[in-house]
């Protein structure tokens, strides 16, 4: 079973940037897509990128198109979040998920929390 491990979350002032790494367990596992996901206190989780691992093709959510950059590292089955000129209303917990070619999550990761304080 291939395990998805966030690191990179923490603490920010708005305006600051941080970034995330999502490393998938086994190094010979191939995603159809990696992607990011957010889930704001109170509000459901919402998608914010994803990036498709045989081509490199990416889909932003409109609210993080400009600021946040997915990346990928196949050789080491990483995906990347660079989140820059953050705001408050980016806080919450950031997830990675293998994206099937159906569209569906099959794996997701525990979660990192990023908290942007004004």
């Amino acid at each position: 079973q291939v395990h998805l491990v966030e690191s990179g979350g923490g603490l920010v002032q708005a305006g600051g940037s941080l970034r995330l790494s999502c490393a998938a367990s086994e190094r010979t596992f191939t995603p159809y897509a990696m992607a990011w996901f957010r889930q704001a206190p109170g509000k459901e989780r919402e998608f914010l990128a994803t990036i498709r691992w045989s081509d490199g093709g990416i889909v932003y959510d409109d609210s993080v198109k400009g600021r946040f950059t997915i990346s990928r590292d196949n050789a080491r089955n990483t995906v990347f979040l660079q989140m820059n000129s953050l705001i408050p209303g980016d806080t919450g917990v950031y997830s990675c998920a293998v994206i099937s070619a159906d569209g569906n999550g099959d794996i997701w990761g525990q979660g990192t929390q990023v908290t942007v304080s004004s």
